[in-house]
């Protein structure tokens, strides 16, 4: 099974017109040096960048990238470098894992890296993952690089469909990553090398998830020996909420958010009606929770007794 990290990952589905696109503007000499990729987390944004820019260095390099199969070639020197984080023409820059934003002072090392030289002619690639998370300061450095860019220096920036400054936005070219629901389940099946639709109740991947989201819903299941196929929707959101699987795993706890706005929209109700009073209450008591980090115990417990009688 695939370890889904998007720095390893070899092979690139669902997102074939998106790096076509790129490779377009570069073979026409138009690419921006200003990108960012939107869309909502778990499409593939960073699996896009990775490869993309694995497609550039290795151009001159054997064992090139392969773009009729939209494919990198694990041997390739440039591969193994920014692997193990020796790439001298890739920067990253992500939240660490001790922080909850991207501070200045990473930008700051990011400013200091760019006045040295190069030691090739290839161009450089700045990747800057969740650019959501860069606090004020770290932002107001950013846009001073941004606006006057080193010559043959490109930034990629990934933003999850979160708001971000206009400030910044306008500076670059964007991208919007999407994929249909049909298109996610085919990526998915490819990621976990098995037919979603025979692991997994329809109940809770039918609508709107990314391939992302599939595979670690999947790995979930698989970590706690649940058998999705046996849960409809109303269950297992029960299940996560009483085990309190909500404090062992982030991805779980907004997952559960996802799954009660589903169970909310699929739901017939009088708009008249005071259950829909209740559920227009919950759902802003659970978008507040996610937008101010508010504490999610007592929603939580909230959520059970008023919706699932717990």
């Amino acid at each position: 099974m695939n370890n889904l990290k998007s720095i390893n990952q070899t092979k690139l589905f669902g997102l074939d017109n998106f790096i076509n696109e790129l490779i377009q503007l570069d073979s026409n000499n138009n690419l921006p040096n200003k990108i960012l990729l939107s869309g909502l987390k778990g499409l593939g944004k960073s699996t896009l960048a990775f490869h993309f820019i694995n497609y550039i260095l290795s151009k001159d390099e054997d064992y090139k990238y392969d773009k009729n199969n939209f494919e990198i070639n694990s041997n390739n020197h440039s591969f193994k470098t920014v692997l193990n984080g020796s790439n001298p023409n890739l920067l990253k820059i992500e939240i660490k894992q001790d922080k909850k934003n991207i501070d200045i002072d990473q930008i700051r090392e990011l400013i200091s890296s760019l006045n040295k030289f190069s030691l090739n002619n290839k161009p450089r690639f700045i990747l800057i993952n969740n650019i959501e998370f860069l606090n004020k300061n770290a932002v107001n450095a950013l846009l001073k690089i941004l606006e006057e860019p080193t010559k043959n220096v490109f930034f990629i920036l990934i933003n999850n469909n979160k708001k971000i400054l206009s400030t910044l936005l306008s500076r670059c070219i964007n991208f919007k990553i999407s994929l249909s629901n049909k298109e996610s389940l085919l990526v998915a099946n490819k990621l976990i090398e098995v037919k979603i639709e025979d692991v997994i109740n329809n109940d809770l991947i039918n609508y709107y998830s990314t391939p992302g989201n599939i595979y670690k819903l999947y790995i979930f299941s698989k970590i706690n020996e649940f058998d999705l196929s046996n849960f409809n929707l109303k269950d297992f959101i029960k299940l996560l909420i009483k085990d309190n699987y909500y404090k062992k795993d982030n991805f779980i706890k907004y997952q559960i958010f996802d799954f009660i706005e589903f169970y909310f929209g699929k739901m017939n109700i009088n708009y008249s009606s005071k259950i829909y009073n209740k559920y227009n209450y919950l759902l802003k008591r659970i978008s507040d929770t996610k937008k101010f980090n508010l504490d999610e115990e007592s929603l939580f417990i909230e959520l059970n007794r008023e919706i699932f009688n717990g």
